[in-house]
């Protein structure tokens, strides 16, 4: 218990809020974009490969989220993870094209993933 006090004392509560918030829109958007306008959209939308990642992206922010609300130790692997695949889905978003809330909040989250993960 010590140990995660420390932890959570070294980083600054502003940015883990942040981060956190972040990851909480990105699941939502990831989620709602794919179920909704992907699968309206058909073709390339829908392709395997892209859309597994979308749903991979929502779901690892979700996760990640739940990880830095509960103070577990070792969320900075945990924010490397999701940086690396949110950065994935934006370019992937971005390269379909029409997704812009989708590619600033996958960019956005993986920003303050980042900053968490602290080379982790």
């Amino acid at each position: 218990m010590e140990q995660q006090m420390l932890i959570a004392a070294e980083v600054d509560s502003a940015e883990m809020i942040r981060c956190i918030d972040d990851c909480e829109r990105c699941h939502r958007v990831c989620l709602r974009t794919a179920m909704t306008y992907c699968l309206e959209q058909g073709g390339e939308h829908v392709e395997p490969p892209y859309f597994r990642l979308m749903l991979a992206c929502a779901q690892m922010c979700a996760t990640t989220a739940d990880t830095l609300l509960s103070g577990f130790a070792s969320y900075e692997q945990m924010c490397a993870l999701c940086a690396n695949i949110c950065r994935t889905c934006a370019a992937s978003c971005e390269r379909i094209g029409d997704m812009e809330e989708c590619v600033e909040i996958c960019r956005r989250c993986a920003a303050g993933c980042e900053r968490l993960s602290d080379g982790a």
